[in-house]
């Protein structure tokens, strides 16, 4: 049989993570060619390239040709920077350099996914022609990223995105799902952080976003430079936590709002707010409301089974 493929290549690399996940399925229910790459979780549906080896990216841009690449691949969990800090500068800015080098030498048009602790949370709202200030290594990465992509490629574009929550595998995969298991046992009181103000972001609206400035970027060259996305909800970790409870009818009354300044880890901005209006004033962008994101992200996760039955039969 003639499959029709469609003519529009993407790749995308972290295909396997939780982002990269919704990205490539945005694209590819929109009619584009995509395909994802990841490493340690690739096989059987995504290709597996190890992103510090330079002759396996050069590879697949070049044997595949790709219009766009969507680069999700990156370490991102502040503490873990802090720990392993060569080898996230290696995967945050040395691959990320490499492959906006490939990706001018065919054309294609990368988008760079980074952060919203570029920023150090002072003087909100951010926008894309504020000055970073990052407080932790996670961010400074993530900042030298984006200087060693758009240096590497001028046409490229950086999308910085806040803490994202979506469809996870574990729930350990977001910082946001990762709350829920306290949630729901409410039989132990449970410290929530109630300092840092956060904009918790469903992955499938950043991907409807990666895929709009795509095909903008299509039919506009102008198209590049620096854009932020975020959910327009301000909720602290408690409040979200509460809010999950609510959607769920749990109680929350075990969990306790903890309003003082985190000391162990890596710094956190109290409020990195991005202002979006740059991708509005485009027409780009979609926002699901935070309760319905997350009530279709967590219910398989639901302990108790009763309640699945009422709500879903």
């Amino acid at each position: 049989e003639d499959v029709d493929i469609p003519s529009r290549r993407v790749l995308i690399t972290g295909a396997t993570g939780l982002l990269g996940r919704a990205v490539f399925k945005e694209f590819r229910e929109n009619n584009w060619n995509a395909v994802g790459c990841g490493y340690r979780r690739a096989q059987p549906r995504f290709e597996q390239i190890n992103l510090l080896d330079s002759i396996a990216v050069h590879d697949i841009i070049h044997d595949f040709q790709p219009h766009v690449i969507v680069h999700c691949a990156a370490e991102r969990r502040p503490d873990v920077v802090e720990s392993q800090p060569d080898a996230a500068s290696q995967l945050n800015v040395a691959a990320s350099a490499n492959l906006a080098k490939e990706a001018a030498g065919v054309g294609a048009f990368l988008i760079y996914i980074s952060t919203d602790y570029v920023f150090d949370g002072t003087s909100p709202p951010y926008k894309e022609t504020d000055v970073p200030n990052p407080l932790n290594l996670y961010g400074k990465t993530k900042l030298e990223g984006e200087k060693a992509v758009l240096e590497n490629n001028e046409g490229a574009a950086v999308l910085r995105i806040p803490v994202l929550y979506g469809e996870v595998e574990r729930l350990e995969e977001s910082a946001v799902t990762v709350m829920f298991d306290k949630v729901q046992f409410s039989n132990k009181s449970a410290n929530m952080d109630h300092w840092q103000q956060r904009f918790p972001t469903n992955v499938k609206d950043v991907a409807a976003v990666c895929r709009q400035l795509a095909e903008k970027r299509m039919m506009d060259p102008s198209v590049k430079g620096t854009f932020h996305w975020s959910g327009n909800e301000q909720m602290t970790k408690y409040e979200m936590a509460c809010a999950i409870a609510d959607a769920f009818n749990l109680p929350s009354s075990h969990l306790r709002p903890i309003t003082d300044s985190p000391v162990v880890g890596a710094l956190r901005p109290r409020n990195a707010q991005l202002d979006c209006s740059k991708l509005e004033m485009l027409g780009i962008g979609q926002r699901t409301p935070f309760r319905a994101g997350i009530k279709e992200s967590l219910w398989p996760f639901l302990v108790d089974k009763r309640w699945r039955q009422t709500v879903f039969h």
